[in-house]
């Protein structure tokens, strides 16, 4: 049986105003993961409804509580990132239309593409994730401590149960569709859906978010765009509309562990690969510590100053 445990969150975001820079010391970091509770509420909306429709042809038990399980922590981080883009929202309205937007991407890609095709999405960006979110956690003390301890606790959350259940999708991909081949071979159609999808939620960023706020051009993480951008401005005869600098969200951490990451990633997106192995970052093993002595990991740095 699965050993996923159901947690529920409050980040108070109700309660004072969510700044847009919510990490000042790392304007690209804080609109990369502001992008990233966009992207959550309409990715984990399709997963929510992919696991309910193919729930019937899971005929193994074990893999069906898998599903259950997995499908239960996914919506508990669809709520508590809806709460975060609600209070973004709030501060800049036209926001909305950038998560109608993003939501509509997903929308039409459930319309359009098999349900073998988006089991595939599931399974080869969740286990993308690890990788990814061991590098961020391990470089907790820039990325996330300077920053507003809602949003860093909030994702430091969703980013632990991500390695949580980093096998889960996977689980389900190989009982209901079980081809590694078939994945691997949708993985560059994924990314570029996801790529595409990001660039949606980042034109959003520019166009509603002043750039006195924002204090960045949101479309930075894209290193085509900058190397586009830099063209532009070398070449009068093309135009370069000027949204701000570009620096990388990364850019400060060590170079080694963000190419350790980088083919992580790589690795997961091949045949056979098993999510299992992976090594994790120590901040998840303190965070479950934590969680289950007690300690209020809604708020992780300020809950209790005395705490490691």
């Amino acid at each position: 049986m699965t050993d996923l445990q159901m947690r529920k969150m409050r980040f108070a975001f109700a309660d004072y105003d969510v700044p847009f820079l919510w990490n000042k010391e790392n304007p690209a970091y804080s609109s990369m993961t502001n992008a990233a509770s966009f992207f959550s509420v309409a990715f984990e909306k399709m997963i929510v409804n992919l696991v309910r429709e193919i729930k019937p042809q899971i005929t193994d038990q074990e893999v069906a509580a898998e599903a259950d399980a997995f499908v239960h922590q996914e919506g508990q981080h669809s709520t508590s990132h809806r709460q975060h883009v609600n209070a973004l929202i709030k501060q800049h309205p036209g926001l909305q239309e950038t998560l109608d937007d993003i939501i509509n991407e997903f929308d039409r890609l459930t319309v359009n593409t098999s349900v073998d095709y988006r089991l595939a999405y599931i399974a080869n960006l969740e286990v993308s994730f690890a990788p990814t979110f061991k590098l961020v956690l391990d470089n907790d003390a820039s990325l996330f401590r300077p920053g507003d301890d809602r949003v860093a606790s909030l994702f430091i959350w969703h980013f632990v149960e991500e390695i949580e259940h980093r096998s889960s999708a996977l689980i389900i991909f190989d009982s209901v569709v079980g081809s590694d081949i078939y994945r691997t071979r949708m993985a560059p159609s994924i990314f570029r859906h996801v790529a595409r999808g990001f660039r949606v939620i980042y034109e959003g960023f520019n166009k509603h978010v002043p750039l006195e706020e924002r204090k960045i051009d949101a479309l930075a993480i894209s290193s085509s765009y900058r190397r586009k951008q830099k063209l532009r401005r070398w070449l009068p005869l093309l135009k370069a509309q000027d949204n701000g600098p570009m620096p990388h969200a990364f850019e400060n951490l060590p170079r080694r562990e963000q190419l350790i990451a980088s083919a992580g990633v790589i690795r997961s997106q091949l045949p056979w690969y098993n999510p299992a192995q992976r090594k994790l970052p120590a901040l998840a093993d303190l965070w479950f510590d934590r969680y289950e002595a007690g300690y209020d990991v809604t708020h992780w740095y300020t809950a209790d100053t005395t705490a490691s």
